[in-house]
């Protein structure tokens, strides 16, 4: 499972107009409206780097597709603005990698209209919204930070959490929410059986170890999910993913921060102190949640694991910062999921469309109530405040939150494919079979760089 900012499974619905036929898809669009020049204003000025907006028609309707997560959001803002004319379409959001937006785009480009004014996405999609589809498109994104939105507003996000929007020099998204990796643990047993809260990586090894054998069947972790590889590899500094040019992709699974972490992986699934199924895989929160002790995840995990899956009551669960390995000053992290929220380049109102995902992705109204932890700096702080994410933990999960947003490692880059299916597609059988994931890197290092050269990167040598 992804993060439930882009991909919690649900089943969704595509509402359509005229030129769009009902689709139903498992897991979790629409045509803009046209004017003529006549009933134009002028367009906003162009930049220095030349985005041309089209002909700008104040008070023309905007299209919005939103995931079903995202939708009481949009609809919250739209019962707020009700001068502002919008078409609410609910769609996949791009979850478990999928293209559907990046395919309605390509033929938009193709028709030459139907581009929804503003979506809801992940970080994914960026790497190809921010480029043309073809040699005579535009890019579908439209470049924030010229003269759309404020320098001081792009500025107010966490340390690191616009950089998946950038791309060619420009900001082509805003940031949703982010889900910076924390070492979560069940104070509450913690406190039972004796134990501290580890600070580094070779103290959570010997805990894992420890538990394993004074308390048979607890767990300190899971490497069995389809994201399970940005907890852990990403938040050791793992080159897996590591963009060094725009199209030039450096994977070095040997590397040591690659090599160390298996080593401690395979250590505690040998122990059973980690397992090698899946959190979310079916059955295990019945059968195995009440009995994670710990669990190094996303910022989400609080909530949508302990709390929705697991059951675990409120006053049991904490979160400590993240990991760091002894010997190294600078701390990181990884990051499971986060949404973006792009703007079309084709929106015929910028202006009502920039508006709505400035609110979206900043308001406190909007985030303070959000499902997740949100990317903007301001915002989080409400978020952190609210009664319903802050009395269900044992302890103030603020500071620890706060930090760890500002840790995740910006060397595990955004790409044009999902980090998660050479992991799923490899590594995870291997697993199963009784492989270690010392054996197994080689084997992953290959998937990936053969799914990177399939879109066009090019392998950077060693």
């Amino acid at each position: 499972m992804k993060s439930p900012e882009s991909s919690k499974p649900s089943a969704r619905r595509l509402r359509s107009r005229s030129a769009l036929a009902l689709l139903s898809l498992a897991t979790a669009a629409v045509l803009a409206g046209c004017a003529s020049a006549e009933q134009s204003t002028p367009a906003a000025s162009a930049s220095p780097a030349g985005f041309q907006p089209v002909a700008q028609t104040d008070g023309s309707q905007i299209t919005v597709w939103a995931d079903s997560t995202r939708l009481p959001a949009v609809q919250q803002y739209q019962k707020s603005h009700p001068a502002v004319k919008m078409d609410i379409v609910t769609y996949d959001g791009s979850a478990n990698g999928s293209t559907y937006l990046q395919t309605k785009v390509q033929l938009f480009d193709r028709t030459g209209n139907g581009w929804p004014d503003v979506v809801f996405g992940s970080p994914t999609d960026v790497t190809w919204a921010s480029r043309p589809t073809g040699p005579s498109a535009t890019a579908f994104a439209a470049p924030l930070d010229q003269n759309l939105v404020p320098k001081q507003t792009l500025d107010g996000f966490a340390k690191g959490s616009l950089e998946p929007c950038q791309a060619n020099g420009h900001t082509y998204c805003m940031r949703n929410d982010i889900a910076q990796v924390v070492l979560w643990y069940n104070k509450a047993l913690m406190d039972r059986f004796g134990y501290e809260v580890p600070t580094t990586w070779e103290q959570y090894e010997a805990l894992g170890e420890k538990v394993a054998k004074e308390h048979p069947g607890y767990l300190v972790g899971s490497i069995g999910d389809t994201n399970s590889q940005e907890s852990y590899f990403w938040s050791s500094k793992c080159p897996a993913f590591n963009l060094v040019g725009p199209d030039t992709l450096k994977v070095d699974l040997a590397d040591a921060n690659c090599t160390r972490m298996a080593t401690l992986l395979d250590k505690l699934i040998a122990a059973k102190a980690v397992t090698t199924q899946g959190f979310f895989s079916q059955g295990f929160a019945k059968e195995g949640g009440g009995k994670v002790l710990m669990a190094n995840g996303p910022s989400w995990y609080g909530q949508y694991l302990f709390n929705s899956a697991f059951k675990v009551p409120a006053g049991q669960i904490a979160a400590a910062a993240p990991l760091t390995w002894e010997g190294e000053s600078d701390g990181a992290t990884g990051n499971v999921g986060g949404g973006v929220w792009m703007v079309s380049s084709h929106s015929k109102n910028l202006k009502a469309s920039t508006d709505l995902v400035t609110w979206l992705t900043t308001s406190d109204e909007n985030q303070a109530n959000a499902p997740t932890y949100p990317a903007y700096v301001p915002a989080a702080k409400a978020w952190l405040a609210n009664p319903v994410n802050k009395e269900y933990f044992a302890t103030d999960i603020g500071d620890v939150f706060q930090k760890a947003a500002d840790l995740v490692w910006t060397g595990w880059s955004n790409t044009r494919f999902s980090d998660a299916t050479a992991w799923s597609s490899v590594v995870l059988p291997a697993l199963t079979e009784g492989k270690t994931l010392s054996e197994t890197l080689p084997q992953w290092q290959t998937a990936i760089i053969d799914e990177a050269k399939s879109v066009g990167y090019t392998i950077a040598a060693k």
